[in-house]
């Protein structure tokens, strides 16, 4: 292991996440907005919580942490569908597309949608409805491209435009990602230590705007019963910030099974701060079995010690791979199942090609 190389991968996360360590307590909730970039739509990742910022790679590195991306070896094509906090109606549907790009560089895109279904619409004289529904759009995209330094680290950047919008207002913003993995071991035949560091979701504060925030009042005494188109202003909100810290390890036993245990911390600008622990079992490149369990740092002041975030506890999932032919190139299915504290948990199914 190069050591000197560590201490430098260590300090930086350090100091990434000095700005944000004291920030992430239960005092700021509900002061940011955006919350959609919290959430990791992929199956994989999902279903060890997130937890596996330091060996994510391909699509799903995008996601978590950007230099996972620069693993990809020729191009990944990745679907999910969610059933997110089940029993709530909302479904998300992601696609993703990552291709290699030189000979140590690799592009990543990724799309996320959200759909709420249809709502009724209500207003202050009809608080019943009857007004005909609309429906509530969210959208995610990014770009991004990550590069291998070297045989040890591979860093990348993304860019994310955020929308979130319905029929007469709307709210737009671009997110900064940055992440380094390094990958080490203890002898020079086995790399099989893995860090991660993560810098998400940077970026300027959004705002609300449009016709919706105006309406027209034709009952004021002041103005003789004439209409006045009366426009109200939406405050900026910040996006959710936060730096992850992940370690991993293979344990190898023979040149079939794999085991990885794995530890991530997460510090919130804007919640609690989170820790996870979980680990990955891998036959061959055929099947992978996961599980892991997140929680919330506790709050030694909070008048009520309980966990405060919706994905808190267990999660576990499994993918089958299918060989296409002897070139390397394969078809996965993945499921993931994430508990959470309301709702009837969330599920995540996958399909990948890697060609």
């Amino acid at each position: 292991m190069n050591i000197q190389k560590l201490k430098y991968i260590l300090a930086g996360g350090l100091l990434l996440s000095s700005s944000l360590m004291m920030a992430g307590n239960e005092d700021r909730a509900g002061q940011a907005g955006a919350n959609e970039l919290l959430i990791n739509p992929w199956a994989r990742s999902g279903a060890l919580g997130g937890i596996n910022g330091a060996f994510v790679h391909n699509v799903e590195a995008m996601s978590l942490n950007m230099g996972g991306v620069s693993f990809c070896k020729g191009t990944e094509v990745t679907f999910a569908s969610t059933q997110w906090l089940k029993g709530s109606g909302i479904n998300i549907n992601s696609l993703g597309l990552a291709q290699k790009v030189g000979e140590s560089g690799a592009l990543g895109l990724t799309v996320m949608s959200m759909n709420f279904g249809d709502i009724e619409r209500t207003t202050d004289i009809s608080p019943d409805g009857g007004n005909g529904f609309y429906s509530p759009s969210f959208i995610t995209i990014g770009l991004g491209y990550s590069k291998e330094f070297s045989n040890s680290i591979h860093g990348g950047i993304s860019v994310k435009i955020i929308s979130e919008a319905i029929a007469d207002v709307k709210a737009q913003g671009i997110a900064l990602d940055a992440g380094i993995q390094y990958v080490t071991g203890f002898n020079k035949e086995r790399d099989n230590l893995k860090f991660g560091i993560a810098l998400r979701n940077v970026g300027a504060p959004m705002k609300f705007d449009g016709e919706g925030l105006s309406f027209r009042n034709s009952s004021d005494e002041y103005t003789n019963n004439i209409n006045v188109l009366q426009q109200q202003k939406a405050d900026k909100f910040e996006l959710p910030a936060l730096v992850n810290i992940s370690v991993a390890y293979d344990i190898k036993s023979g040149e079939e099974h794999r085991f990885t245990p794995a530890f991530s911390f997460t510090s919130n600008s804007f919640i609690r701060d989170q820790f996870g622990v979980g680990i990955e079992y891998g036959f061959k490149n055929l099947l992978m079995l996961r599980g892991a369990y997140t929680f919330d740092k506790k709050d030694k002041n909070a008048i009520v010690d309980e966990d405060i975030s919706a994905l808190i506890g267990p999660s576990a999932g499994l993918s089958v791979q299918l060989p296409l032919g002897k070139t390397g190139k394969y078809f996965g299915i993945d499921y993931a199942y994430r508990a959470t504290k309301t709702f009837d948990g969330t599920h995540t199914f996958g399909a990948r090609f890697v060609l």
